[in-house]
């Protein structure tokens, strides 16, 4: 396993639309992003690759989804929107 530790980068929508989600679940994803800024690629979370997109990748946390974007060569993940599985893939 790689020492190397992630910087996440929250983008102004992401972070809006983590502040609209009850508490409980706002948590949960900030604990499932901590593991991510270790391993954006951990076996802890449910992660999946998402199709036609080079880097994207979504986590399931319940009824939510995260969707972020690994950029290996800056070792940063940038967590681009998180909402609703109903909703998030619009």
């Amino acid at each position: 396993m790689s020492s190397k530790v992630y910087q996440v980068v929250f983008k102004k929508s992401a972070t809006k639309e983590l502040y609209g989600l009850p508490q409980k679940i706002q948590q949960k994803i900030l604990d499932a992003v901590q593991l991510l800024s270790l391993n954006p690629h951990t076996e802890l979370l449910q992660i999946k690759k998402l199709k036609g997109a080079e880097s994207l990748y979504r986590v399931r946390i319940q009824d939510y989804r995260v969707i972020y974007l690994i950029e290996n060569l800056l070792i940063k993940v940038t967590v681009i929107k998180i909402g609703h599985r109903k909703e998030v893939y619009e």
